[in-house]
């Protein structure tokens, strides 16, 4: 029991760096250690929804928490202590505004099994806890214009009568402008209204290495039981499709069978079907099925409602000047856009200076010049980070959850986020696979470090800054 404490005891020191303090109050704080052995953890939590939550959004952190401190892959097996079934009040543990029917079916078939027969983790059979929610990326969250309107129309559609309105809905432009917004947002929205559905987002990369894993491993049965149970898939960079013709026939049975049981499917693309070279002609016709839709860079008044939206988190206030200087000079992308806004509200904030225009020009002045069309490879910018924090890009990209180099890796997964076109899912995966949330939190707490921190602020704008001009 003490060796338990101890182990469970530096995993919380781990987690706790890497969530909120509302995530660690609602979900890790109640977790107690009981047992371990050579190959398996043993902890005890106090509901069947802290159990499922732990297993849909948290699971790959807690593991990469056991692989930190242990040095070995611990296998995490999880008791469900539940109050008694006429106990007053909700289950500790469970905010109330993460708690659906859903959740409430789950707690109600978890609680009942007996506290001596540990609960093992796994794939819930129906529900949505299987795949983490980004809840900045909600329809509440979009915002709306003249180059987006038709693509969200259709998005609110297939979330409102999944497998219904448009099976499939196709939706393809250029990075950055909102395609995995409208992705996640389906997902969230089906996820509260539909809390029996089985819910599926997956990026194409994600998707293709677990049908070579089911390959390798001779697991295809559970492989299709995956991708082919569902009530909604959602597939984001479909065009890394071409070229894998193999996979491009799993997918082609998978796709039928989820059409016939009228399952809704939603994908994404940087370009049309018709543009995708190496199809093959029958998933592009079954992709012409059902609607086709594409998002356009956005005009200026939207560009203008994106940052003034974004600007309702920025640590200081935002002037309009400043908002619509920003609007003016970044026009393609929506992923830049923000980044800008995120630098120069930094700037601002760390060093208490009044934000104008002038200011904002200072600070981007690296994206407001011919540079900024610069691509930059993950490559690249691996090599400045490790130049630059004194650690090796295998350190970076490895498991070490040292202090310095966590920031330096950190910081390496905002840069190539900022600078590249790659994806949550496809940045993990430059960094030994892990899971996009991973990446996620990374991204966000740089930005809220460079509002906090001089430091993080100079190395960042240094880093970007080289890279954008090619510095060498």
């Amino acid at each position: 029991m003490e060796a338990a404490d101890h182990l469970w005891g530096a995993c919380c020191d781990f987690l706790r760096d890497q969530v909120s303090d509302g995530v660690w109050r609602s979900t890790f704080q109640g977790i107690r250690a009981v047992d371990v052995d050579d190959e398996r953890l043993v902890v005890s939590v106090p509901s069947g929804v802290v159990a499922d939550r732990i297993y849909g959004r948290y699971r790959p952190l807690v593991d990469e928490a056991l692989l930190s401190v242990h040095g070995d892959p611990l296998d995490l097996v999880v008791e469900v202590h539940a109050p008694p079934a006429d106990a007053d009040g909700p289950e500790p543990g469970a905010d109330d505004h993460e708690i659906t029917e859903g959740d409430g079916a789950t707690t109600a078939r978890t609680a009942r099994t007996p506290v001596s027969e540990p609960l093992r983790l796994r794939e819930p059979e129906s529900g949505n806890g299987a795949d983490a929610v980004d809840p900045l990326y909600t329809f509440d969250d979009f915002v709306i214009g003249q180059s987006n309107r038709f693509a969200f129309a259709a998005s609110m559609a297939v979330a409102e009568t999944p497998g219904r309105a448009y099976n499939p809905l196709f939706i393809y432009g250029d990075a950055g402008l909102g395609k995995t917004h409208l992705l996640q947002s389906i997902r969230a929205y089906v996820g509260l209204n539909y809390p029996n559905k089985v819910v599926r987002y997956v990026s194409t990369e994600r998707f293709l290495n677990d049908f070579i894993e089911g390959i390798r491993l001779k697991t295809m049965n559970e492989f299709k039981r995956r991708y082919r149970e569902l009530d909604v898939l959602l597939v984001d960079d479909i065009q890394f499709i071409e070229g894998a013709e193999r996979f491009q026939e799993e997918f082609f049975h998978t796709f039928n069978e989820l059409h016939a049981r009228r399952s809704q499917i939603v994908l994404t693309s940087d370009r049309s079907p018709d543009a995708i070279a190496t199809l093959e002609h029958r998933l592009r016709s079954r992709f012409r099925m059902g609607l086709i839709t594409d998002i356009q860079p956005p005009d200026v008044e939207t560009r203008l409602a994106i940052l003034k939206k974004k600007a309702e988190r920025a640590p200081i206030q935002v002037p309009d000047d400043v908002l619509e200087f920003i609007a003016t000079h970044i026009s393609d992308n929506i992923r830049e856009l923000e980044g800008a806004l995120t630098r120069v509200s930094a700037y601002a904030a760390l060093y208490q200076r009044d934000l104008g225009v002038s200011l904002a020009e200072q600070v981007l002045s690296d994206i407001l010049g011919e540079s900024q069309s610069r691509t930059v490879s993950v490559a690249t910018i691996l090599d400045k980070v490790s130049q630059r924090y004194g650690f090796s890009v295998e350190e970076i990209t490895g498991k070490s959850r040292r202090r310095p180099l966590v920031t330096a890796r950190q910081v390496a997964m905002y840069v190539i986020r900022e600078l590249t076109d790659l994806s949550y899912p496809a940045i993990a995966r430059e960094f030994g696979g892990r899971d996009h949330t991973t990446v996620m939190h990374a991204v966000s707490k740089i930005e809220n470090l460079m509002a906090e921190r001089k430091p993080i602020f100079h190395q960042v704008q240094a880093l970007l800054q080289e890279l954008r001009k090619g510095v060498d």
